[in-house]
């Protein structure tokens, strides 16, 4: 569920996979696996919520991705 809310939130900001991965310090082939449901770090989560303008912590609260998700709806 919250690898969708971050899919969604890349494409609203009209941002390829290596666009975030090289603004999230991260490998573009890790990007996509975190899209496809890989937890991430919390160090590369906090990155990836500064790059996509999220809270950090939907990668591991799934209460957070719904109440995430109702807000970008």
């Amino acid at each position: 569920m919250w690898h969708k809310i971050v899919q969604k939130r890349r494409k609203s900001l009209q941002m390829s996979h290596e666009q975030v991965a090289n603004l999230s310090g991260i490998e573009r082939s890790y990007y996509t696996k975190i899209e496809n449901g890989l937890r991430p770090s919390v160090k590369v989560a906090q990155s990836l919520s500064n790059v996509l303008d999220i809270d950090w912590t939907i990668f591991f609260d799934e209460n957070c991705a719904k109440n995430a998700q109702k807000e970008l709806a």
